[in-house]
C-alpha cells in the first residue's frame, strides 16, 4: 500500500503522525511525507522520505506583521460545545472567517496544493493522511481517487465548532448545504471555509463536500476522555511520544533516581522556532517555586534564560531533554499547554498544571482539572502564589497522581500504531472498492 501523508510545515503539528508513519514502514508499506521545504529536515530527521511541495507558508511574517491581534479572538475563549454563552453565531462566524483567510489558506496555498495534487497523480497514493488542518491532503485525495483520513494528536475542538456552525447556518448535516436544483455540495454562502474549499476543489472539476473537512474517518490519539462530541468515525490510537528532530540523548544526571520530588518545567518548542508569542511569564514560574523542597528541571533555550532575573538554587536549566525519558522521574509538571507536552505526560501518568491561554490548549487543561489529574492555571492569571500553592497541591495530595495514574491506563488501552495498521489496511481497500474515483480528469486545475 502506498501511504501519503501531509502537514503544513509546523513541526508541532507534524510529530503526531510520525509513530503512524513508523508503524507503516514497518509493516512494509510505501510512505512518503509532503509539506512545505521548511518542513524537510524535520522529516527527514525522523527516518521518512520527503517530498517537499510550494513555498513555505508565512506563518511567521503573518503573526510578525499583525502582532499578538492576530490571536486576540481565541484568547481564553472557552471551545466547549456545551458551554453556555460561549459559542455564540457571532464568534463563529468569526472564527470561521478569520481562520480561513488568515491560516487555511495561508498553510494550503494554491502553490502548494497544485504540487501536491501533481505528485499525488504521479505516485498514484492508495491512502492519505493529513494533518487535520492541511486541507491539501484532502484534495489531492479526492482528485486521484485514494482514501483519506485525519490524523489527530489533540482534541478535535474544531469539528464540533464546524457542526455548529453549519447548523446555524442551516446546511446540511455532513455534506455542506442540502442539494437544490440538482446542485450537489454546495458550500453556503456564508461558510468561508466551505467556500474556499468549494473554489479550490473546482480548480480540478470536482464538487465540495464535506468529506473535504472531515476525512473519510479519523485516526484520534487522544483518550476517550476528552474526546468532544462529533460525527465523524474515529479510529482510536495510542499516543507514543516524538520529541522532534532534536537531539534525543539521555544525559548522566537523568540515569540517577532523583532524592526529592522532581517537577519538570517547560514551555515547548513551538514558542523557540517560530514567531508564535509565548504569554508564560518564565521569571515568575521560576519564582514561584523557589524554597520549595523539590528538584525542578527548566527545559529553556537561551532567549528564554534571558528573560530570568534569577535561578533558584533548586532549579537545574537545560536546553532540552527527550520529555518521555524525563517524565517517568517526575511527580509533576508544569508547562504552556502544548499538545505534545500535554499528550506526553498524560501517557507517562504526571499530574500537570498547564497554562493553557488558547484553542484546544484551554479545554484540555480544564478537562485535565475536572478528571482531577491537574490543575488549569490560564497565563493571563499566573502569579506566584497562585502557581505555588497549585503545585504544592499537585505534590502533596495523592488524587492527583491517581487520576493521571487511570487516563494513563486509559491512554494505554487503546491500540498501538503497529496494531492500527491493519485497520488502516482494511478501510483504505473498503473505501476504494466502493468505486471512489476522481471525477475531474485534467492534469492541471481548471481556470477559476
Amino acid at each position: 500500500m502506498r501511504v501519503l501523508l501531509t502537514s503544513f510545515a509546523l513541526d508541532a503539528h507534524f510529530n503526531g503522525s510520525v509513530p503512524l508513519a513508523w508503524a507503516l514502514r514497518a509493516a512494509g508499506h510505501e510512505v512518503r511525507v509532503a509539506s512545505q521545504p521548511g518542513l524537510t529536515g524535520s522529516i527527514t530527521a525522523a527516518g521518512l522520505t520527503a517530498v517537499p511541495v510550494g513555498a513555505d507558508p508565512g506563518l511567521d511574517a503573518m503573526v510578525k506583521g499583525v502582532g499578538d491581534s492576530v490571536l486576540s479572538h481565541h484568547a481564553n475563549q472557552s471551545l466547549d460545545p456545551d458551554a453556555p454563552g460561549q459559542l455564540t453565531p457571532a464568534f463563529l462566524k468569526g472564527w470561521d472567517a478569520m481562520m480561513t483567510a488568515t491560516f487555511f489558506a495561508l498553510i494550503n496555498d494554491d502553490p502548494m496544493v497544485d504540487e501536491l495534487v501533481a505528485f499525488a497523480r504521479e505516485w498514484r497514493p492508495d491512502l492519505v493522511l493529513w494533518e487535520p488542518f492541511t486541507f491539501a491532503g484532502a484534495v489531492a485525495a479526492k482528485v486521484t481517487g485514494a482514501a483519506h483520513a485525519r490524523v489527530l494528536s489533540f482534541p478535535d475542538m474544531f469539528m464540533p465548532m464546524r457542526q455548529g456552525f453549519l447548523a446555524q447556518l442551516g446546511a446540511g448535516p455532513g455534506t455542506g448545504l442540502a442539494a437544490q436544483d440538482g446542485e450537489q455540495g454546495a458550500a453556503h454562502p456564508e461558510d468561508s471555509l466551505g467556500q474556499w474549499l468549494q473554489w479550490t476543489l473546482g480548480r480540478y472539476g470536482l464538487p465540495f463536500d464535506e468529506e473535504a473537512v472531515t476525512g473519510q474517518w479519523s485516526v484520534d490519539q487522544v483518550p476517550r476522555s476528552f474526546h468532544p462530541p462529533s460525527e465523524v468515525p474515529a479510529v482510536g490510537m495510542r499516543y507514543i511520544p516524538y520529541n522532534g528532530p532534536v537531539p534525543a540523548v539521555v544525559p548522566d544526571w537523568l540515569r540517577v533516581p532523583p532524592t526529592r520530588p522532581r517537577v519538570c518545567v517547560t514551555l515547548g518548542l513551538t514558542a523557540r522556532t517560530s514567531e508564535f508569542p509565548n504569554a508564560v511569564p518564565v521569571d515568575l514560574v521560576l519564582k514561584a517555586i523557589e524554597g520549595l523542597d523539590i528538584e525542578v528541571v527548566a527545559t529553556l533555550d537561551a532567549e528564554e534564560r534571558a528573560l530570568l532575573t534569577h535561578v533558584p538554587d533548586n532549579v537545574r536549566l537545560v536546553d532540552h531533554v527527550p520529555l518521555h525519558a524525563l517524565l517517568p522521574t517526575c511527580a509533576a509538571i508544569v508547562h504552556h499547554g502544548g499538545a505534545g507536552t500535554w499528550s506526553t505526560a498524560l501517557v507517562e501518568g504526571v499530574p500537570q498544571i498547564a497554562m493553557g491561554w488558547i484553542w484546544d490548549a484551554i479545554e484540555r487543561a480544564r478537562r485535565q482539572q475536572e478528571l482531577g489529574a491537574g490543575l488549569h492555571l490560564p497565563s493571563h492569571e499566573v502569579t506566584v502564589e497562585g502557581l505555588r500553592s497549585r503545585l504544592v497541591r499537585l505534590l502533596e495530595e495523592p488524587s492527583f497522581t491517581e487520576a493521571a495514574a487511570r487516563l494513563r491506563a486509559e491512554a494505554e488501552s487503546e491500540p498501538t500504531p503497529a496494531e492500527v495498521v491493519p485497520v488502516l489496511e482494511r478501510l483504505t481497500a473498503q473505501h476504494r472498492a466502493h468505486g471512489r474515483r476522481p471525477l475531474g480528469g485534467a492534469s492541471t486545475p481548471c481556470a477559476s
